[in-house]
């Protein structure tokens, strides 16, 4: 089972989506982070190191505790355009989406990087 895989079983993601069901967060996870247009998991993290979050991120991919993003900052760093993309591809409202995205990413990040460095395959 991968890492997008495992966020389905998340009880909070299951609370905040609702009707909208668990199994599309992971599907939308991917499209950021993989063949969305947004160049994979390392752009990611380098987008948002550039826009200021560079505490957040290293965070993520240390050992210790992850620092919060929010759903503002991660709109922000993947474009308005981008978000609002994915909410009509999924039929998700783009502020519920947005607070997915900033609480799942930073469990996204730490499950890919479990000795504290990215994947170069990322």
């Amino acid at each position: 089972m991968g890492i997008l895989d495992s966020l389905g079983n998340s009880p909070e993601l299951k609370g905040m989506l609702g009707q909208l069901g668990a199994a599309v967060i992971p599907v939308v996870l991917g499209q950021v982070m993989g063949n969305g247009g947004q160049g994979g998991l390392s752009a990611i993290v380098a987008k948002l190191e550039q826009a200021g979050l560079g505490d957040q991120v290293k965070s993520w991919i240390g050992t210790g505790q992850n620092l919060p993003i929010t759903a503002e900052q991660l709109q922000e760093v993947l474009g308005s355009d981008t978000v609002k993309q994915l909410a009509a591809k999924f039929n998700i409202p783009v502020d519920q989406l947005s607070k997915v995205l900033a609480q799942q990413l930073p469990a996204v990040v730490d499950g890919a990087s479990p000795n504290g460095k990215l994947p170069h395959t990322a």
